[in-house]
Order: C-alpha cells, then structure tokens, then sequence
C-alpha cells in the first residue's frame, strides 16, 4: 500500500510539472493534437515490445525456443511495468527472472539475459554519442545542445567505466564482498551459497557472449532499432505540436531526463524526468509548447506502460499464485 501511495505521489508530481508550466495554453495545445498521430506513436511503442522480445529470445539462445512470441511479448510488457513502478527500475530484473523461471530457465540465466540486453543498450547510446559527436565537427551546435551533449557522453563514459571496472576487478571485488558479508554476521554456509550463484551468473553471462556472432549482431541491430523509434517520440510529437526541432536535441533531452528520472530512484522517474525536460525544452521550444510535448512524450513513453503492462503483470504473475492459493485452499 505504501508503494502505490509513493507512485500515485510520483504520477501526480510528473503531471503538475508540465501543467504549471503550459499554464492556460496547455489545454488547446493538447487538443489540437493529431489522435491519428497519437495512434502511430502507440503502435511505435507496441512494435518496440515485439522488438524487444525477439531481442529475449536471441539472447536465450536454444532456450528461446520454448518460449513462444506471444509469450514473450508479455514478458517484456511485464518487465518494463515492473522497471516503471519500482525505484530505480529495480523491479525489471526481478519480474524477468520470476517469468522465466516458469519458462524452466534458470536465474542466472536470466540474469546474465538481462545484463546482456543493458549492456546493448549501452553500446547503442555510445555509438549515438559518437554519431552526434561526429556530427558536430561539421556542423553549428548550438550552446545548449553542446552542453546536453557533453552532460550526455560524461554519463555514459561514467556507466561504461563504472562496468570496466566490475569486469577487469570482478575476482578481488568478490573477495571484498566476502569478507563484509562475513563482518556482517553472514554464516559461511550462506556466504558459499551466495557465491555460488554470482559465479553461476558470471558463466551465463560467458555463455551469452559466446552466442553466435551473427546472433549477436542481430540482436544489436534491434537493439539499434527498438532506442531509435523509441527516442523518435519526442521528435514527432513536437512535429505534431507545429515545431520544428531536429532530432539530436530533441534526442539529448530525452537522455538527459530519463538518466535524471533514473538517479532520482523514484518509480519510472515519475517528476524528475519530467522537470529536467521541462528545463532543457522551454529554452528551445517555448513554455506552453514544451509543456504539451512532455504530457504527450511521457503519456506515450511511460503511462501506456502502466495501463497497458498493468494488467498483463497482473496475469501473469498474480494470477498463478492466487490459482495456487485456491487449490491449497480447496
């Protein structure tokens, strides 16, 4: 109960944000709208979640076979749920593992899947910010965009190096923790257990790397192609609202905002992401103009999550345990 109160507070900030901001003019912009358009932004979203769960079937490898395209889409629609209801999308990985889990896929598995997957998205937003860099020597940025552009590459050089790290240091890493679970009273049994499944996981993720080549492309190119429809929204929504503003702005402040909604810890970024967009869009595009877009950009990009993975969660993972409890009950 204390969990929905946090997000309905989130949700409720995420929307004053951009309605102070739009002020009077908010409502006729929002109406003026193309439904047409706002139909081909959905349908962007839903073949972003058919995308992606080929991407979990790839990864999977042989094991991704058993799990059928249908499945799989509701998979993904569940985990993303869980990323855009819990802190820090803390939730994702957790849902992902329960849901394969009754696929007879082990966590590590998994585990080291969904590790996989963010490790692509990583490579996909260091390669647009080499892009965009590339594009800047030989055209005007202006000063805006350039400080979005080098906040964006410290962020990401920040993650990449942060995984460098874990990965060159991994052994003495695990040694450390070991020996802080064991100053906090851990039991050596419980210690070895937990090693145990972090080694699991790290020969998993072995595993995945060690997936055909051509899979692997594959599954970048998705990767590739799932982070471009999806960071095209904004775009096409400030085209919807009569603007005209390129694509690597539009894309930068969309990096900024969710890495923001991200460090905030709040469910989905649910107020942070929507008053970092809100200081970097209003410069460029105007207040009520700016406010219209961020309703209509996270509307599409984050509450059509919650409406739409909401009850597939629900069915797929409530819905067993409350089966079980009736047959226990019975």
């Amino acid at each position: 109960m204390k969990r929905l109160a946090w997000l309905g507070l989130a949700l409720l900030f995420a929307v004053a944000v951009p309605t102070l901001l739009g002020g009077s003019e908010l409502w006729p912009r929002l109406r003026a709208f193309s439904p047409r358009l706002m139909m081909t932004l959905l349908d962007m979203i839903l073949l972003c979640w058919v995308i992606n769960a080929v991407r979990l079937r790839l990864l999977l490898g042989q094991q991704g076979a058993q799990l059928g395209m249908l499945r799989g889409v509701g998979v993904v629609m569940a985990t993303e749920f869980a990323i855009c209801t819990t802190p820090g999308g803390s939730g994702g990985p957790l849902t992902l593992m329960a849901l394969l889990a009754r696929e007879r896929i082990g966590p590590a598995r998994s585990g080291a899947v969904f590790a996989m997957d963010q490790l692509n998205d990583l490579l996909f937003f260091f390669c647009a910010m080499l892009a965009i860099a590339g594009y800047a020597l030989f055209h005007r940025l202006g000063h805006s965009q350039e400080s979005m552009l080098l906040g964006s590459a410290l962020m990401l050089c920040l993650a990449l190096a942060a995984i460098g790290v874990l990965l060159r240091y991994r052994r003495g890493l695990m040694r450390s923790n070991g020996r802080l679970l064991r100053r906090l009273g851990m039991s050596p049994a419980r210690r070895r257990r937990w090693a145990r499944k972090l080694l699991r996981f790290l020969h998993a993720l072995a595993d995945t790397w060690r997936l055909p080549k051509r899979t692997l492309a594959l599954v970048f190119a998705l990767t590739c192609a799932h982070w471009s429809l999806r960071y095209s929204v904004l775009y096409l929504v400030l085209l919807g609202l009569g603007v005209e503003l390129a694509w690597i702005p539009s894309f930068l402040v969309q990096v900024l905002a969710l890495s923001a909604g991200q460090f905030s810890l709040l469910p989905g970024g649910a107020g942070a992401a929507e008053l970092t967009s809100a200081t970097l869009l209003a410069p460029l595009v105007g207040a009520s103009t700016a406010a219209a877009a961020i309703l209509i950009w996270r509307a599409v990009t984050y509450y059509f999550y919650l409406i739409a993975g909401g009850p597939v969660f629900v069915y797929l993972l409530a819905r067993p345990l409350l089966e079980r409890w009736r047959r226990h009950a019975g």
